[in-house]
């Protein structure tokens, strides 16, 4: 086993390496990059903050040197919102963000800042990127964490449930359940959340925004524990309804097919009793399709499906800041989300691998050729 985690730490780094390299060269392309935007920007406020950039009307921005100027006719006039300002300015801008530099320079340059977890800074709100992530983590391992826990816990005894009573009214009605809350989108389960629980129409029960209340880190450890529960039921809720559906179904029809086969009558025949039966002979074969799709669950979850339940519930995590990072093309944010997620959901496939063997130890993937 263990040759074979460290042929897929090998294969980690070329497979990392190219997504991050087909993602920066398709930027390469996209139109309404960081100059652009800031194009866009200087012509919409007008002479001030051109004079802010050129060091004229008495800002602390250094004028362009000699050297930043560039013909009108030059290079800096393929950019479609540079029409009409100073060269001198669209060079400056240039250099400021890198793309003075050639592509493959700060492509290179990205990539051993990234092996040292050096992310730069943004462009846009001039802070570490580091310091952007770790601000924006707790909310979105929470809202993850939880969410991935309670589904699980719920949707594998569920699914168990309805395999052992296939076809009667307790399979029907909950399946109507779970099919229902999965064709909610969970946004719009937020907002009616929000307009019965939190003070929207009806009762305030739960706060609307944020994960922990005012003042509250000078309460004790257990006062601030309630307080960070009572903040995360509704974002949860809304996180959680929609997702035990797939689950349950799959839980549910990987116990049918292990009930049907000839080792489960065999061990019946021999008075194994049904939870002998089910946990002690079913129970670890069935669990290997689960255990295939948690990585994807749980990456699924944390970064990409409570963006609009972290807008709903003014939660400011990863999935904001993505989102709007990609719409300014704050490329340093951009690529270092990718780099985060990208990692951590190729070392979560591997952590699914060694759990197969957990399971059912007959498994041995180092054995495969």
């Amino acid at each position: 086993m263990g040759a074979y985690v460290l042929r897929r730490l090998m294969l980690l780094v070329p497979t990392l390496f190219g997504i991050i390299l087909i993602n920066f060269a398709v930027t390469q392309f996209a139109p309404g990059g960081p100059v652009e935007q800031m194009l866009a920007e200087l012509r919409g406020q007008g002479n001030t903050t051109l004079g802010r950039l050129t060091g004229e009307g008495g800002g602390e921005t250094r004028a362009p040197r000699p050297q930043d100027q560039v013909s009108g006719e030059g290079p800096r006039s393929t950019y479609r919102g540079a029409r009409g300002l100073d060269p001198a300015v669209v060079a400056e801008i240039e250099k400021t963000f890198g793309f003075d530099r050639p592509a493959t320079e700060r492509f290179w340059e990205m990539i051993t800042s990234y092996l040292r977890f050096d992310f730069g800074r943004s462009l846009f709100q001039d802070r570490p990127v580091v310091d952007l992530l770790l601000e924006k983590m707790p909310v979105s391992i929470s809202l993850g964490l939880w969410s991935t826990l309670i589904i699980y816990f719920v949707s594998i005894p569920l699914g168990i449930r309805k395999a052992v009573r296939d076809g009667t009214r307790f399979d029907a009605w909950t399946s109507g359940v779970v099919l229902l809350g999965y064709a909610i989108p969970g946004f719009l389960f937020a907002i009616l959340l929000v307009v019965l629980f939190a003070g929207g129409s009806f009762v305030q029960w739960f706060p609307l925004r944020g994960l922990t209340s005012s003042g509250s880190e000078s309460w004790p450890f257990w006062q601030r524990a309630a307080d960070y529960a009572w903040h995360m039921v509704l974002p949860t809720i809304a996180l959680v309804v929609g997702g035990f559906a797939g689950l349950t179904m799959l839980t549910k029809n990987a116990f049918l097919d292990e009930i049907n086969k000839q080792y489960v009558l065999t061990a019946r025949a021999k008075g194994a009793g049904e939870g002998r039966v089910l946990y002690g002979h079913v129970f670890r074969n069935a669990m290997l399709l689960i255990i295939a799709g948690f990585p994807a669950a749980f990456i699924g979850i944390l970064f990409t499906g409570a963006l609009l339940v972290e807008i709903v519930f003014s939660l400011d995590g990863l999935g904001l800041l993505g989102f709007e990072a990609a719409i300014r093309r704050d490329y340093p944010v951009m690529f270092a989300t990718l780099y985060i997620f990208t990692l951590l959901g190729l070392v979560m496939q591997i952590v699914g691998d060694i759990s197969y063997t957990l399971v059912d130890p007959r498994i041995d993937f180092s054995a495969r050729r």
